[in-house]
């Protein structure tokens, strides 16, 4: 039996309705109780983009009907252990988290931004979504107890496309 009490992890992104959210439930489901997770943005959208939900739902199985976008300053008492940022904007307006979590950076470019038809923007998710879903996978391979920043940017590095993680405007 396992008495550890899991990990808390924080996702950033601006909006926290894409990105983030993605993440967050990824890496809750994936984590199996080895992590509690939480999303939130530094301007949140109010709402999470359905393309969000639709990509968990229809290539992870995985329900967000229940996900909010939330700012990130709901979370500002909490000692996380890790704290990830998604965007380059989230990345350097990070604040200070009290505890000294491990803090790092994958930038995803943003599906939100995507212009054109919805099999465009469906596309978008995806691909942002396996990118996402390959980098947890990554971290989960990790022993927690070994993790660094340095690890978890490593991770974020990974899979990243040159020019690929900055925001679409």
């Amino acid at each position: 039996m396992n008495t550890t009490a899991p990990k808390k992890v924080l996702v950033l992104c601006t909006g926290n309705s894409a990105r983030s959210v993605i993440a967050e439930y990824l890496l809750r489901s994936k984590g199996r109780g080895r992590f509690e997770v939480f999303s939130a943005g530094s301007h949140p959208t109010g709402r999470v983009n359905p393309f969000a939900v639709w990509v968990l739902k229809k290539h992870y199985l995985i329900d967000a009907s229940a996900a909010r976008s939330k700012s990130w300053n709901e979370f500002r008492a909490v000692k996380f252990d890790f704290v990830i940022t998604v965007c380059d904007n989230a990345r350097e307006s990070c604040p200070i988290w009290p505890g000294q979590p491990v803090i790092a950076h994958w930038g995803s470019p943003d599906p939100a931004a995507v212009e054109g038809t919805d099999e465009d923007k469906q596309r978008a998710f995806v691909n942002v979504a396996s990118q996402i879903n390959r980098r947890i996978d990554l971290f989960l391979a990790l022993p927690e107890e070994k993790l660094t920043s340095l690890q978890l940017n490593q991770i974020g590095q990974q899979f990243a496309v040159p020019g690929e993680s900055r925001l679409a405007r």
